[in-house]
């Protein structure tokens, strides 16, 4: 008789329910597996989470801890103080959490101090800049696993030389492109364009949300310029987060925007409509870790706002150009791209489809 496992997979924010939906429908097909699924409730309002849960079909969790906003310090403490109880009723032989939100922090955190073993699904992941929060979580959360699976081959790297053992590191590529690749089929459906009356390859995408771009009056008044100089040349769609449309009064530039008359700001999207919006674009303007990698596999031209990025080989094989918030360097790289003669993407490895299928063989492996 195989032995019982019991996980407890930890959810906090959008990017991660994408990134857990492939590995949740996996551990249903095995019934030595017994999963028990904690919502942070970091995102709290339907259209960040709700939305998620339905199209990407994930069952209702568990737990939902309803931490909501805050500070870093406030939501890695509240997830920490509200998730110890649930470990120590739960028992489970695995913590498992995803990708570099204050919620993965917080349990990796709270799994060490109850002596229970921690997974860490995106790991190795390195901008190199220590003022992004998320490069914090992801740092952290490393040191504190035992099993650490690893999209491309720089997480390899990256984590050796930070001394954590070989032993302990698995390649087993990228599980949110496990869901890209499931839904593509039904993004086929939705019908974002005709809502927005837009044409395939006649617009572009704008998503921003980092501190660095939204947060900083200079910075966020010299990109909404460069954005209104691309908007004479070309739609742009931007579906805004709140918290950026409070900068955007807070800085007093809503009038400034208001006469961007090709700039469309829209509310924040489901992953299939979002999906669909990107896969029709002619670019993606965008400050987000996981566009960079979806635009990749879909073949869209991608430039990041950033001055880095922790996804290297969607620079090195993918569509994705760093070109931070420098006016000359965006404008240059757009040029190229309404031209038609962007770079395309290679094969990458193990970004294909079955990311969850590996994890999970592996986890059974060590821990039946």
């Amino acid at each position: 008789m195989k032995k019982k496992i019991k996980l407890l997979l930890l959810v906090g924010a959008r990017p991660n329910f994408i990134k857990a939906a492939p590995l949740i429908r996996e551990v249903k097909k095995h019934r030595q597996i017994e999963l028990v699924m904690v919502h942070s409730g970091q995102h709290y309002d339907f259209e960040m989470s709700k939305i998620f849960f339905d199209e990407l079909k994930i069952s209702k969790p568990n737990y939902n801890l309803k931490v909501g906003s805050g500070s870093h310090a406030y939501q890695t403490a509240e997830t920490m103080k509200r998730l110890e109880p649930i470990l120590l009723k739960e028992k489970p032989n695995l913590v498992i959490v995803v990708g570099d939100v204050n919620s993965t922090l917080a349990a990796a955190l709270t799994a060490t101090k109850t002596n229970i073993p921690v997974t860490h699904i995106e790991a190795g992941l390195r901008s190199f800049d220590m003022a992004m929060p998320e490069e914090v979580n992801r740092r952290l959360t490393d040191h504190m696993s035992s099993f650490l699976f690893v999209t491309e081959p720089s997480g390899i790297k990256n984590l050796v030389k930070e001394g954590i053992s070989k032993n302990k590191i698995f390649f087993v590529g990228n599980i949110m492109i496990d869901t890209l690749l499931d839904m593509k089929s039904k993004a086929q459906k939705i019908k974002i364009l005709e809502a927005l009356k837009l044409k395939k390859k006649a617009y572009g995408v704008l998503t921003l949300h980092r501190p660095e771009n939204v947060a900083d009056e200079k910075v966020f008044k010299d990109l909404l310029a460069v954005i209104e100089e691309i908007q004479r040349k070309i739609k742009i769609i931007w579906p805004i987060h709140p918290r950026v449309k409070r900068h955007l009064k807070e800085f007093n530039f809503l009038k400034k925007i208001k006469k961007m008359k090709n700039l469309l700001l829209i509310k924040p999207l489901g992953y299939l409509e979002m999906l669909t919006l990107n896969k029709e674009a002619k670019f993606v303007l965008t400050d987000s870790g996981g566009i960079q990698e979806e635009t990749t596999v879909l073949n869209i031209p991608c430039l990041t706002l950033r001055k880095n990025t922790e996804r290297p080989v969607t620079v090195q094989k993918g569509t994705n150009v760093i070109v931070g918030n420098d006016r000359n360097k965006i404008i240059k790289e757009l040029s190229i791209i309404l031209k038609g003669k962007y770079k395309k993407r290679k094969v990458i490895k193990f970004w294909d489809g079955h990311t969850a299928e590996r994890i999970v063989k592996i986890l059974i492996s060590k821990l039946s």
